[in-house]
């Protein structure tokens, strides 16, 4: 059995990142600029923005306004380069305590029907 956090490296971080890239490009921001400031390369933008990455997870519209809130930060200049670990950590914290995750464990992570490891991982809020 997959741990929790195992499927957040796997399929929520890429997911959070490429709804973030396609907010900002949604904001005007070349790729180049984008892959800078997530500090990836430009080529995996353009996975992100066409969906070879990161897709497969539909988030809740708070997930997505949080992501576009942060988006809206990075392009004002409200948020840095360096907003991005504490601010994808944050998003990611708020997807722990969703239902996204539980679904995502079940479907990648060959678990019990009556596990419940997700819905510890979000006792650390």
């Amino acid at each position: 059995m997959k741990p929790p956090c195992e499927m957040v490296v796997w399929y929520v971080i890429p997911a959070i990142r490429s709804e973030l890239a396609k907010d900002l490009l949604k904001l005007g921001m070349k790729q180049k600029t984008i892959s800078e400031l997530m500090d990836i390369t430009q080529p995996a933008v353009s996975q992100y923005l066409t969906d070879k990455r990161g897709s497969g997870i539909e988030f809740n519209d708070d997930v997505k306004q949080l992501i576009q809130d942060f988006a809206d930060d990075l392009n004002d200049g409200t948020a840095t380069k360096a907003d991005i670990i504490s601010r994808t950590c944050y998003i990611c914290k708020r997807i722990k305590t969703e239902d996204i995750l539980c679904q995502i464990h079940r479907e990648h992570g060959q678990v019990p029907a009556d596990c419940k490891a997700c819905l510890g991982s979000a006792l650390e809020l």
